[in-house]
């Protein structure tokens, strides 16, 4: 047996934002990707995955009892599946901001959910949020809080465009120049990160008056601006905009910078080689960059795993 397959994805602007409201936007990254499979003879690795997917499932479970007008699954199939050893087959690194769970949340409801809303038919603002709402429920369980965002971009395949909490849709981002000198890149920071702590931490700040204040007034304002400009293709003003981003960032989430990153960070705001911005909740994983002379990002940070995402 083996599953579609679904793809990880990339926050490119809104991580925090988009829990008060600013606008985001997400688009699939088709690098990684996972599947559910079964086997006769599992690796180790399957069966951690094959154990996890059993708790997951007495959650599910659980939703579909207290939750049956928000989704149902097909309980018989699913159970069988997992005890017959089925596990998610993936690609995508945990911890590094790119989905890894979204992707999972997004092959389970499209194999055994009852009644589901399918990625072919008309997608309506309404039918987008519903999916949302199930998806968020679905990977609370991984994270304790999910806005529904990673597995809907893995199930749809497609860019979404985030205006608010309750109003989402599916957008085009101007296509490539893989010509172009300018890029969107990946760089490995080498250390897994937790959503969770991450999230707990931002948490705790949101009590105080003046970093509400800045969240507002800076954060979110560039941060929309960000979204506007990428998706309009506005390069000389996105790049502005994205250093003021980058900045607000080093001065207001560093705890969410992995500390060894403090330094190169400020030198890209510094010399404009580079921007570099949180991938999802930070702390490690991924950590998103720009540029506007890929060859020379890449060697001021030869010391370091880059991978292109998208090319101006």
């Amino acid at each position: 047996m083996k599953g579609p397959l679904f793809y990880s994805k990339i926050l490119l602007f809104g991580e925090y934002g988009i829990i008060k409201d600013s606008k985001g936007l997400s688009i699939p990254y088709n690098f990684f990707k996972g599947a559910l499979k079964s086997t006769d003879d599992p690796s180790e690795e399957a069966k951690k995955s094959n154990e996890s997917l059993r708790k997951f499932v007495a959650y599910l479970a659980e939703l579909s009892r207290n939750e049956p007008s928000l989704v149902t699954f097909d309980l018989q199939a699913l159970e069988h599946d997992v005890a017959d050893g089925m596990y998610f087959d993936s690609s995508i690194p945990q911890g590094y901001g790119v989905g890894s769970s979204g992707a999972l949340v997004a092959a389970i409801y499209e194999t055994y959910a009852q009644d589901k809303i399918t990625v072919l038919e008309n997608l309506t603002r309404e039918k987008l949020l519903k999916l949302k709402q199930i998806f968020a429920r679905m990977e609370s369980f991984f994270h304790g809080k999910s806005s529904g965002l990673d597995p809907l971009n893995s199930y749809l395949s497609l860019p979404i465009l985030i205006n608010s909490q309750d109003n989402i849709e599916s957008t085009s981002i101007p296509s490539q120049n893989t010509e172009g000198k300018g890029a969107v890149f990946l760089l490995d920071s080498g250390i897994t990160g937790e959503t969770a702590p991450m999230v707990q931490i931002f948490m705790e700040k949101m009590k105080s008056e003046g970093f509400r204040s800045m969240l507002k007034n800076q954060f979110i304002k560039h941060t929309d601006a960000c979204v506007e400009d990428f998706v309009n293709g506005n390069i000389k003003s996105l790049f502005g905009n994205i250093k003021q981003l980058s900045h607000v960032v080093l001065d207001n989430f560093k705890p969410m910078i992995p500390a060894k990153f403090h330094q190169l960070w400020k030198q890209g705001i510094d010399t404009n080689e580079y921007y570099l911005k949180l991938c999802g909740s930070g702390g490690g994983g991924y950590i998103l960059g720009f540029t506007q002379d890929i060859h020379k990002a890449k060697s001021t940070l030869k010391d370091y795993n880059l991978e292109v995402v998208y090319n101006f």
